[in-house]
Formats: structure tokens, C-alpha cells, sequence
């Protein structure tokens, strides 16, 4: 067998050199980063590969130094000067990174702008959100929300659970909706003080949990943990997920998302939303009790500040 050959066969296998310090080596912005740094034919292999990624992990040696005009052991050359053991550690080392991001390698083009003088973004931005709205509207039912508002009014404490990106946020938007209504809430932005503060609670409490994928293990432990001591667990995330069937009221909506890569996350207005109606049910719940925990908040900021304008009654 030809020895380029054997080196695509080898590239399948798994090896020691994979990983570093127990992650994926993210060789794609080793590359970018390393690129100007490489001698001239190491270069023209740099950009063969990042010109097609999905070739480049499929090319044999020879073939890659086809694509990129050099000889084969300026392949070699360029695999070990970006830190792989070799041609094989390398190719394992893309194909990892393209599992991750194969969107984003060719995500360069803009949307087809509109007959407008709006950039190309703003309407699928826009339509986005309207439809995530829609989606609330149309999955989520009224009753689910008004159990768990109950729960959310008669709790002791409440704790909301929320991590990494808009997740963390909104579960900080959670807490300051409901405080207002005079719930006593807290917020846990992070793993390890969430499963802690899970350990704390009990059959007078209520953890909500955020989560748009609802597949997050350290979150779906924590509230199974807060639910084995009796806590009343509410989630707003994805339909049929982990964390979904893990609580005792799943508040869920499926959003599909968009391809383009430079936009926001849809999903967060849905769940923003939902948020906003469990709030409001609470408040709805509660009552007078909501309402005097408003005016004391009104007074304290209209006295606080200059003027007589009265701001919005949610903030």
C-alpha cells in the first residue's frame, strides 16, 4: 500500500495527540493565528486548507500539496510548525474543528438585501423576533402558565437558575420582574453556587430554570437536585428536552433558528416572552399584595428623582 494511503486511512483513528489537556484543539484559529508566521510554502498549505475545510480533511498528503502547489514534505512541515505530531494528528484535529464550526467557515455572504434603504439584515432580524412571538402564542398554553405562576406566588423563596449566555440574562430579568410584585428571589448565575444553593431548599420553594438547548448537565442537575428535596421546579426551554422532563411545570416553545451566524439568537424574545407572562400571572395572583409592593417602589423612586413624570409601571 502506498504510504499516502496509508496516512488517509490512519486519519480516522483516534489518537493520544488529539486532545490537549483534556480539550479539542481548535486547530482552525491556530492556523489563522499562525499563518503569517509560517515560511512561504507552509502558507500556501495554510490557505489550501482554509479555502475548503471539509477537502482538506479528506485530501491525501499529495493531494493537499497539489491543491497548494508545494511539495509533500511542506505539508509535513506545516502540520508539526502549527503543533500536530503530524499529518495524521492534524487531519484529526480538523475534522474536529469542522464539527464545530462548518457553519461559520462559509457564512461570509450577507442576506439578499431588500428593496429598501434598510442594510440586509434588518428585516430578517425583525421577521425573526415576530415570529418567535407568534410561536409563544401559538405553543405555549395559558394553564401551564397560570400553575406556575400559583407555585411562583406561594413560594417561600424563589430561585432562578440560568447559564451562559442569554440564559444567565434572562434569569436575571426573571428575578427583577418578579421582586417588584414583592416575591423574594434570587438569582444563580453559576454551576457550582446553583447546585449549592439546590441543597438548601425545600418544599416551600420554587427554582426556575432557563435554558435554550434544556440539555445543559450541570443546570438539569442542579434542579433535579432542588426537586429530590421537594422544591417546586418550573423551566422555560426547548420542547422535549432534558430539561423539560425534569421539572414539574416545563413552560416550552420550539423556535427554529436562523443559518446566519452574525445575527442573534432568536429563541431569547420567545423566552423573554414567556417570562413576562409568568411574571404578569404572578402579579395577577398576587393581587393587592403585588400592587402595594409597586406603589412602595413608585413612591421611593419618584421621591429619589427630580420632576413628576411617572415612568413605566414594569421598571
Amino acid at each position: 500500500m502506498a504510504a499516502n494511503s496509508v496516512e488517509s486511512a490512519e486519519s480516522i483513528t483516534p489518537s493520544h495527540g488529539a486532545r490537549s489537556h483534556g480539550h479539542v484543539v481548535d486547530i482552525l484559529g491556530r492556523i489563522k493565528d499562525q499563518l503569517d508566521s509560517l515560511s512561504p510554502a507552509e502558507r500556501k498549505v495554510g490557505a489550501a486548507v482554509l479555502t475548503d475545510v471539509p477537502h482538506a480533511v479528506e485530501d491525501s498528503i499529495a493531494s493537499l500539496a497539489q491543491r497548494a502547489g508545494v511539495s509533500e514534505p511542506s505539508v509535513t512541515r506545516f502540520c508539526r510548525a502549527i503543533g500536530c505530531q503530524g499529518v495524521r494528528d492534524f487531519k484529526l484535529k480538523l475534522a474536529q474543528s469542522l464539527v464545530v464550526g462548518e457553519l461559520y467557515l462559509n457564512a461570509d455572504a450577507a442576506p439578499d438585501a431588500a428593496d429598501s434603504d434598510a442594510p440586509a439584515y434588518w428585516g430578517p432580524i425583525l421577521s425573526e423576533a415576530h415570529g418567535a412571538l407568534r410561536e409563544v402564542e401559538r405553543q405555549l398554553s395559558p394553564s401551564k402558565v397560570q400553575r406556575a405562576a400559583e407555585a411562583v406566588a406561594g413560594a417561600r423563596q424563589v430561585v432562578t437558575f440560568g447559564l451562559g449566555g442569554s440564559a444567565a440574562i434572562l434569569a436575571e430579568e426573571a428575578q427583577y420582574r418578579l421582586f417588584r410584585y414583592g416575591v423574594n428571589v434570587a438569582c444563580c448565575p453559576e454551576a457550582y453556587f446553583m447546585r449549592m444553593t439546590a441543597a438548601t431548599l425545600g418544599s416551600e420553594d420554587v427554582v426556575l430554570a432557563i435554558s435554550a438547548s434544556g440539555k445543559t448537565a450541570e443546570l438539569i442537575e442542579a434542579v433535579s437536585l432542588a426537586r429530590g428535596y421537594g422544591a417546586t421546579t418550573i423551566a422555560v426551554t426547548a420542547t422535549a428536552s432534558p430539561l423539560a422532563d425534569a421539572v414539574d411545570h416545563p413552560l416550552t416553545v420550539a423556535v427554529a433558528e436562523t443559518h446566519d451566524t452574525l445575527t442573534p439568537t432568536s429563541v431569547r424574545f420567545a423566552y423573554l416572552a414567556v417570562v413576562d407572562l409568568l411574571s404578569a400571572a404572578t402579579g395577577y395572583t398576587l393581587g393587592p399584595k403585588a400592587r402595594e409592593s409597586l406603589r412602595r417602589i413608585k413612591y421611593a423612586a419618584l421621591n429619589h428623582r427630580s420632576g413628576n413624570m411617572l415612568e413605566p409601571l414594569g421598571d
